[in-house]
């Protein structure tokens, strides 16, 4: 059920109200029975559960998946691999 806030014109408080869409608006503040006047405030909405974001989707794929690339050679000899073109003296 959606909840609705109500500020009073009297006291100048704000309350919070669970209802029905077929319930009728309130008219009186249940502290000092002022007159109330129905507010249109942000939603709270949250998504919840899976497929709500594009990662959450596969996508198709056309081929088999790939093997990683080759590192880089570094070109320093630091990395002190044998594919290195500054070699490892």
């Amino acid at each position: 059920m959606p909840v609705y806030e109500y500020q009073c014109s009297s006291c100048e408080k704000v309350h919070e109200v669970t209802q029905k869409f077929s319930d009728p608006l309130l008219t009186e503040c249940p502290e000092c029975q002022g007159s109330l006047t129905k507010l249109m405030s942000l939603t709270s909405f949250a998504l919840k559960g899976k497929g709500w974001y594009t990662s959450d989707y596969k996508r198709a794929s056309s081929s088999a998946p790939s093997s990683p690339a080759p590192a880089a050679a570094c070109g320093t000899g630091a990395c002190g691999t044998s594919s290195c073109p500054a070699g490892s003296d």
